[in-house]
C-alpha cells in the first residue's frame, strides 16, 4: 500500500473563514523530482474515503469541493504524498464540522450615518446565511476619551442606531457577529477593527 520512503506531510491543518474551508499542509522535500499530493475525505455517515478534487496535485492546499458544503456534517480528510510509484503514509486530520469550527469574520460596516445624539450604522453578514440561522451583532461603543468605559448592545438587525450620546463627540465603535444555529450552537465572530465619528451639533 505504502512505501516508507517517503515521508509523509506535515502540518496537516484544516482553515476555515466564513464556512470557506481548506486542507494546508508543509511541503514534502526530497533530493529527486516533484512530490505530488492526494487528498481524501469521508463524512461521519458513510465510513469510506472518496476522492476530492486534490488528486497528484502540486500545489499544499486543497480546498473543500461543494459537496462538502453541508456545515453539519463531521468531515475527515487524508492526505498522501507521491513520488512516480512511490507513495508516503496516509496523515488523517481530526474531524471537522464547519458549524463548531470555521473563523467567523467580522461584519461589514457598509455606512455610519450621524446626528447630534446618534450614530446609525449600517452592516453586511460575513457570509450568507441558511434556514435557521439567527445572526445577532455585539456592539460595543465608547467616548474616544483617555479613560472611556465601553458600552455594550445587542442587535439582530443590520441598521441599528447608537442612542443617548453627547453633541460634538468622538465616538468608536467594534461590532462582531454570532451565530445562532437552528441545532443551539453558538459561535461568536472576531470583532471589527475600531471605528470613529463624531457626531454633530444639535
Amino acid at each position: 500500500e505504502s512505501s516508507p520512503h517517503l515521508p509523509a506531510p506535515k502540518d496537516v491543518m484544516i482553515y476555515s473563514y466564513n464556512f470557506h474551508s481548506w486542507l494546508r499542509w508543509s511541503p514534502v522535500k526530497v533530493d529527486r523530482g516533484l512530490v505530488l499530493y492526494t487528498v481524501h475525505f469521508k463524512t461521519g455517515a458513510f465510513n469510506w474515503w472518496d476522492e476530492m478534487n486534490c488528486t497528484r496535485i502540486t500545489q499544499t492546499e486543497c480546498s473543500f469541493p461543494w459537496s462538502l458544503k453541508e456545515r453539519r456534517w463531521t468531515v475527515f480528510l487524508r492526505v498522501r504524498a507521491e513520488l512516480g510509484q512511490e507513495t508516503s503514509d496516509w496523515v488523517e486530520t481530526d474531524p471537522f464540522v464547519a458549524e463548531r469550527n470555521t473563523t467567523i469574520g467580522p461584519p461589514k460596516v457598509n455606512s455610519v450615518t450621524v446626528s447630534s445624539d446618534s450614530l446609525v450604522i449600517s452592516v453586511t453578514p460575513p457570509f450568507g446565511s441558511e434556514t435557521g440561522d439567527f445572526l445577532q451583532y455585539h456592539v460595543s461603543y465608547w467616548e474616544n476619551t483617555t479613560s472611556t468605559a465601553k458600552k455594550e448592545m445587542k442587535t439582530s438587525n443590520t441598521l441599528f442606531k447608537i442612542e443617548n450620546l453627547k453633541e460634538l463627540t468622538l465616538y468608536c465603535f467594534r461590532i462582531r457577529v454570532e451565530l445562532m444555529t437552528h441545532s443551539h450552537l453558538q459561535l461568536l465572530g472576531l470583532q471589527s477593527v475600531p471605528e470613529c465619528s463624531r457626531t454633530s451639533v444639535s
